[in-house]
């Protein structure tokens, strides 16, 4: 499981990750929590615009074990939302990392990103859960 944690991200103890480009977040979910949901059949985007608050849910991942809630890294307002997955919601297990991709989040305060675990702070918490 640790080879599967990228160093370059930021990670919530909800299992989401952030990847900084530029201005913007790039936000996702982890192998982590793919793994755990299974199989996903479905992910409840938000709309381009919407506003985002750290910690607060901003949609929904459905499995074929479970729904969860998606909780955001940081706040700010959704630029890009990944429509693809709209129709593939399975990508978030096949590349989690990569075209699995959420949300593209334009940060209100990027202080809040420091407040979020490095790779092996996150690994430490999956080693404790």
């Amino acid at each position: 499981m640790a080879g599967n944690i990228p160093q370059n991200l930021k990670y919530t103890k909800e299992h989401e990750w952030a990847r900084i480009e530029g201005n913007r977040v790039v936000v996702g979910v982890t192998s982590h929590a793919q793994e755990a949901l299974g199989d996903v059949v479905y992910v409840e985007l938000p709309k381009v615009g919407a506003s985002l608050t750290a910690g607060k849910q901003f949609g929904v991942i459905e499995s074929t074990k479970a729904v969860s809630d998606l909780f955001s890294p940081l706040t700010g307002k959704v630029v890009k939302v990944n429509d693809a997955l709209t129709d593939s919601p399975q990508t978030i297990n096949s590349d989690p990392y990569g075209a699995g991709w959420i949300v593209e989040v334009e940060p209100s305060d990027t202080k809040e990103l420091a407040g979020l675990m490095d790779a092996s702070a996150y690994e430490n918490l999956l080693k404790n859960s």
